[in-house]
């Protein structure tokens, strides 16, 4: 007969002999885990466990998944770290401690340096380390020497993630916090500084453990982590050709709920839905024989292999998180992101210390989100907001809030379909599509939108709602929709300063501005398109290279410096400034808008699927991810567009000109 599902207490009063009960509560999540079977719940009871929970086994189903909970009303901490108490003082303001290696076990954290593929290091700082030290739960910076520690210097400006260009700390004091670990054969010696401050008088803690929440072998399948505080680990840089650990995450499986927790301080990323190593484990900086392209190549098909297909891997659900303050992601994930939904979740403070930097980087990082859905997220100060890179496709996003990021959105070398719809990015670089195949549908763009041809970097595109690989090819530009957006425009606040409108610039096919006008060099439909292609250069595929594709584009709206593509059907100039802003009020969230008179006379009805051209390549159309026809017809704050009541250009249906105050979260 199969087992009856039970409920596991655990409490900080218990045992780990004890039976799980009420009255005989567990001391350890962990050994709850060892206990755990299919359809059981782990209750866990308030206060503070320093642990890494290792799941022994996953669930069988939806109907008899694993749960592990925080009790109703309490709040359950799981650290990665632990706290110091014997700081001993060197001089004013510096402080060490002096540890046995074997306090660390097999992972030091404070030996292991930040190391992997597309990381840059910072010149003239050295690598930095998987170590952290926490005052008062905030973090400390990591300086190169001890002398350092003693005399640490005020940073004031540091270089812009994706620009180059010099940009101002935004609170240069918090980093006089500083600290500098040396590991020798037998010790490890970590010095701080931290003013004066007695850092035994208050929380001080160092992470010890690589992660907080995540099982050490694969197919854990039909977890839940529900309603606690997950922080502190030490997990390492995240590229998507290297094994992707995070704080939490499945570690290639299917079916996790991960929801209504506080997750924050991982030193790389805090969620992973991510690869695995097998599939290749940073090749290119460990063997520098090929490029990380090659071997990021290599791992689709090395996945297909071992079982990447939808009844193996994905289908999670990330939802109602408050995730920030994290090095590299709050969301990571390649291959093992597919099918999955990424909700309702606050999303901030991601990688804005700059200790490291890398072509990885962002809130939301997804290499081959195909069927995911990321809807309704708060995403905000973060160095990139959302970065879809390679085989988007049947992924959408929609009704997120991005502003004050360094950059909102960007698309990499996807060949779509993918949908972007009733969004506000609000932020000076609002959208960077550097792939085909995407549809624009009802956002307020706010500031820039950049466009990008790839043509020596051939992706792949697959079977619609599948894993399996149809085909490869680069990235000519185009084959893009856009409609029914509301495109803002103050070359002010550009974060390209030395580009002022629309302009092309190298070394590759480089267009900037706002709005739409940087598709004017393109054809404007697929006929036109293929009249160009066969009045060009002969031959098989030496007459489509370098050829711009279609833009569909056609009823939006245009203020401020922002300008339409040349060939717009119904395209919307309104005369004078127009401006918005994402503003906080305690835990409510508004956006203020002033647009010009002339905006309530332009309405656009929903968009579908049906209305929208099938992208080029994968020749796939604009479906939801179970194959039915797509409708964007709910706006960022829940209202439904209809024929009869189409509602205004923009993710807000009810926008109006003059000025205007709608509450967004």
């Amino acid at each position: 007969m199969p087992q009856t599902p039970s409920t596991l207490h655990v409490a900080v009063t218990g045992s780990d002999a004890a039976h799980g009960t009420p009255d005989a509560p567990l001391r350890t999540i962990s050994e709850a885990a060892r206990r755990a079977q299919p359809g059981d719940t782990v209750l866990v009871h308030e206060g503070e466990y320093r642990e890494w929970v290792r799941p022994a086994r996953g669930g069988l189903g939806e109907h008899r998944r694993i749960t592990y909970a925080a009790a109703p009303g309490e709040h359950v901490v799981v650290k990665g770290s632990e706290r110091i108490e014997d700081w001993e003082r060197v001089d004013a303001g510096t402080w060490r401690v002096t540890l046995p290696n074997a306090y660390f076990g097999e992972f030091n954290p404070y030996a292991r340096e930040i190391d992997g593929d597309w990381l840059i290091p910072t010149p003239g700082e050295g690598r930095k380390h998987l170590g952290e030290v926490y005052l008062d739960g905030v973090s400390l910076f990591e300086v190169a020497s001890p002398d350092l520690v003693g005399a640490p210097q005020r940073r004031t400006h540091d270089i812009d993630a994706w620009t180059g260009a010099s940009v101002r700390v935004a609170d240069p004091d918090a980093t006089t916090r500083v600290w500098h670990a040396r590991v020798d054969e037998h010790e490890t010696t970590i010095w701080i500084n931290v003013g004066d401050v007695d850092p035994n008088a208050v929380l001080t803690e160092i992470n010890v453990r690589r992660s907080v929440f995540y099982p050490e072998v694969h197919h854990v399948d039909y977890v839940t982590v529900r309603g606690f505080e997950l922080a502190h680990a030490a997990c390492p840089w995240a590229p998507p050709t290297g094994d992707q650990p995070g704080l939490v995450g499945p570690n290639w499986a299917k079916g996790w709920i991960i929801e209504d927790n506080d997750i924050h301080d991982a030193k790389g990323s805090a969620v992973s839905l991510g690869k695995e190593a097998s599939t290749g484990d940073n090749f290119a900086t460990l063997r520098g024989d090929k490029p990380g392209y090659q071997y990021q190549l290599e791992s689709v098909f090395a996945a297909t292999r071992i079982g990447w297909d939808k009844e193996t891997i994905g289908s999670h659900v990330v939802r109602r998180n408050r995730i920030h303050h994290c090095g590299q992601n709050a969301v990571v994930g390649h291959l093992g992101c597919v099918f999955s939904t990424i909700e309702d979740n606050h999303i901030h403070d991601i990688a804005t210390k700059r200790e490291y930097f890398g072509h990885e980087i962002a809130g939301i990082k997804l290499h081959a989100a195909i069927d995911v859905t990321i809807a309704h997220n708060r995403i905000h100060d973060c160095t990139l907001g959302l970065w879809l890179d390679w085989q988007t496709q049947g992924t959408r996003v929609t009704r997120n809030a991005f502003y004050r990021n360094d950059r909102d959105l960007f698309v990499e070398v996807s060949h779509g379909p993918y949908v972007v719809d009733h969004n506000v990015f609000a932020s000076a670089a609002s959208i960077e599509n550097v792939s085909q195949g995407g549809a624009y549908l009802h956002n307020l763009v706010a500031g820039t939108y950049r466009l990008e041809t790839v043509p020596d970097r051939a992706t792949p595109y697959h079977v619609p709602h599948s894993t399996d690989v149809a085909g490869y090819a680069v990235i000519e530009g185009g084959d893009d929709r856009l409609v029914g957006n509301l495109f803002l425009g103050d070359d002010s606040t550009s974060p390209y300063a030395a580009d002022r409108g629309w302009r092309t610039w190298g070394p590759t096919d480089v267009r900037i501005g706002h709005g739409t006008a940087g598709y004017d060099d393109g054809p404007a439909s697929l006929q036109e398109y293929l009249e160009r292609v066969n009045a060009g250069k002969p031959g098989d595929h030496q007459k489509f290279l370098g050829r711009l594709q279609p833009a569909y584009v056609r009823d939006n709206v245009y203020a401020g410096a922002a300008r339409p593509f040349r060939d717009e059907d119904g395209a919307t100039l309104l005369d004078g400034s127009a401006s918005c802003e994402v503003v906080e009020d305690g835990e409510q969230v508004y956006l203020v808008t002033d647009l010009p008179a002339g905006f309530d006379a332009v309405t656009v009805p929903p968009v579908g699927g049906a209305d929208l051209p099938p992208v080029r390549f994968a020749y796939a159309e604009f479906e939801n991810r179970d194959g039915s026809p797509l409708t964007a017809d709910v706006d960022l704050v829940g209202q439904r567009r209809s024929a009869d009541a189409p509602g205004a250009a923009g993710c807000v249906a009810a926008l109006r000109s003059g000025t205007g105050r709608v509450r967004i979260w």
